[in-house]
């Protein structure tokens, strides 16, 4: 490009950036007021969180098992079947495929509550169903739920025993060993794997012309090394057989031990929390077991959890849905995050509320991540209202992050900010794995092996260091002082640039997909002062670009789980495109087309009140099994990407264009 044609060119984007600013100043205005709408009056924020049709399903099954609950059966069926795929099966996510356990899970509900297997809308069901392989296709979770209506042979599904939650610490497949939500569904899941309950259905509910005849279709498969898949594989498929002749045989002398000490167990983890993990599984599960061990339908604990699940109920129209949990600690953060970006008087007491709200929900017990870590101080944050057992990494470096952002006084407020701040950074820190990353929920909960055990087939058995945590968590160490000084900063550092991509993207555990890790690295990295002309940097900068679609936007569906090659690919989002203009703007790159074209992209899409929507789901509970939609998703990214790149400097200032690190090619 020659000199003129390149000044030519900056002129242009001149002339863009003037166009832009007025309307990002008036889109800033409107979409603050709209998160400010939003706020609950004791300052936090937490919207809506979807799931797909699994929820709903699972819910009518447990009302089924308790008996009554008729007219939430009906209206729960009503939104499963608005939610039927045209070919005739139930999807996980919007513009996915029909999977085939929420799709069996889904049918028998709708026969349940009478609809006719004759029915055009039915028969494309059985269809597609057949087609997917059938009940023996499911996942291990969706037989076993099937097995308590008679729908599935208990021998046939893979066993749970309740003896695991005697295993000692130090053995290799206790129960300290899977990741904390896996952990939460096992235990009381184990129990009724044990009772092996029965509970009577409708002759017309029966669901036996989904099954296929001497099908050899075992269940979900994931991609693993083949030599390690099979090994591991037979390995556990004999240690089930074994333990099913025990049963067989009544050979049992430790089960009852065992389902006192799993009674036992899940009681202590419903004190100070939103049932057992706070989310939708778990609770369900307990409910059930604790019907398997005698607990009365008006006991105390069954009430209480029965209300645990009412709180999650949505009704509208005559549909009941069920979001999996509530989301307002990480609401509040990211919203603090994206309203904190300027210091303005109207503001300030705003989110100072929501500060004192967040300081009134710290981890102040022992959870179970002591087990693991049993010299890491106490502190952090949770993702629900209340869940004091499990504080998670990913929100205790968000909100760290979020609330350093904002002015510090000297006030009683400020003064408890710091004494949590300190706490959650020891807690935090003492959570870094041997790898120098950074995991979820426990520290060390890496053991690959224990994800061929016959019932980890959801895909989510442990919790292993990911990019995007531990992403978050540098960018959190940077914002409270500290830099390449630090060890665990270095370690962490390290792990980023491993993790990477050889196009350039980095994985995303927790968000859709590689647009949400690479948002994460460079923002991380850029926070903690890498140098980010560096190669790695530019490649991440460069594959960014690549993706990015015709329209300015960028958008990535759940299917690059499954199928890396779709990585960064699908229609554009607000969230996702968001995510992509700051980690450009993170790499240098705020004076680029690429990135104006992303902000003209959010401009054009905001709603008249002043927020955004996104059809397409952007959050990731497990990779290829479960979906989400955060709700405030698509007001408060783009609200922090329009922040960002206002205040960018190398965008306004005269002639930063031209003189700017990295010059347009």
């Amino acid at each position: 490009m020659s000199v003129l044609e390149q000044q030519q060119r900056l002129k242009a984007l001149h002339r863009q950036v003037t166009e832009l600013e007025g309307g990002t100043n008036s889109a800033i205005r409107e979409a603050r007021r709209r998160l400010f709408d939003l706020q609950f009056n004791d300052g936090h924020w937490c919207a809506e969180l979807e799931g797909d049709s699994i929820l709903e399903s699972e819910y009518v099954l447990l009302m089924l098992f308790l008996g009554g609950y008729e007219e939430k059966i009906r209206k729960a069926a009503n939104y499963i079947r608005d939610k039927q795929l045209e070919e005739g099966g139930w999807a996980i996510y919007p513009g996915g495929p029909a999977d085939i356990s929420a799709s069996v899970k889904a049918y028998f509900v709708l026969k349940l509550v009478g609809d006719s297997p004759e029915e055009p809308h039915m028969v494309r069901a059985q269809q597609v169903i057949r087609r997917l392989g059938g009940l023996d296709a499911c996942n291990s979770f969706t037989k076993l739920y099937l097995s308590i209506f008679g729908l599935y042979e208990w021998e046939r599904s893979p066993g749970v025993p309740p003896e695991l939650i005697l295993f000692p610490n130090w053995f290799p497949f206790n129960i300290y060993e899977m990741s904390s939500w896996s952990r939460a569904i096992v235990v009381p899941l184990s129990v009724i794997w044990a009772s092996k309950p029965s509970c009577q259905i409708p002759e017309h509910a029966s669901i036996e012309e989904l099954r296929i005849v001497d099908s050899r279709v075992a269940g979900p498969r994931f991609s693993r090394g083949s030599l390690a898949h099979h090994g591991w594989s037979l390995f556990f498929q004999v240690v089930d057989r074994a333990h099913k002749l025990l049963e067989h045989i009544g050979f049992l002398p430790l089960r009852p031990r065992a389902l006192r000490r799993a009674e036992q167990w899940i009681l202590q983890r419903l004190d100070n929390s939103d049932g057992l993990g706070a989310i939708f599984p778990p609770i369900v599960n307990t409910i059930i077991a604790l019907r398997c061990l005698g607990y009365s339908l008006d006991h105390e604990v069954i009430r209480s959890q029965i209300h645990e699940l009412e709180k999650l109920e949505l009704e509208d129209g005559g549909k009941l849905r069920i979001q999996p949990c509530k989301s307002p600690c990480w609401d509040t953060a990211l919203s603090i995050h994206a309203l904190g970006e300027q210091d303005e008087p109207e503001v300030r007491p705003r989110l100072a509320e929501a500060v004192r709200w967040l300081l009134d929900h710290e981890v102040r017990e022992v959870g179970d991540w002591h087990v693991r870590s049993p010299q890491a101080p106490i502190g952090g944050w949770y993702f629900e209202y209340n869940n004091e057992f499990y504080p998670d990494v990913d929100d205790t470096a968000q909100i760290l992050t979020a609330v350093s952002k904002l002015p510090r006084t000297g006030s009683e407020l400020a003064k408890r900010w710091e004494a949590a701040s300190q706490r959650a950074i020891g807690w935090m820190l003492s959570m870094q794995n041997r790898d120098g990353g950074w995991a979820s929920f426990d520290q060390g909960c890496d053991k690959e092996f224990l994800t061929y055990i016959p019932f980890a087939d959801h895909n989510a058995m442990i919790d292993p260091s990911t990019a995007d945590i531990t992403a978050r968590v540098i960018e959190a160490l940077a914002r409270h002082g500290y830099d390449h000084s630090s060890s665990a900063v270095r370690r962490g550092i390290e792990y980023l640039f491993r993790m990477q991509e050889a196009d350039g993207s980095w994985y995303g555990r927790w968000g859709c997909n590689y647009l949400y890790g690479t948002y994460l690295a460079l923002v991380a990295l850029e926070a903690i002062g890498e140098d980010m002309t560096q190669e790695p940097i530019r490649r991440a900068a460069d594959w960014l670009r690549q993706v990015q679609n015709p329209d300015g936007g960028w958008g990535e569906l759940p299917e690059s789980y499954a199928d890396p090659t779709k990585k960064g690919v699908g229609p554009s989002t607000a969230a996702q495109t968001a995510w992509a203009v700051i980690a450009l703007i993170a790499a240098g790159e705020a004076e680029s087309p690429d990135v104006a074209r992303g902000i003209a992209y959010l401009l054009d899409s905001q709603l008249s009140d002043g927020g955004w929507d996104d059809e397409l789901w952007t959050g990731t509970g497990f990779p290829e099994v479960f979906y989400l939609k955060y709700h405030l998703y698509a007001t408060y990214f783009p609200l922090l990407a329009l922040e960002i790149w206002r205040r960018s400097p190398t965008v306004h200032e005269p002639g930063a264009l031209a003189d700017g690190p990295h010059p347009i090619e």
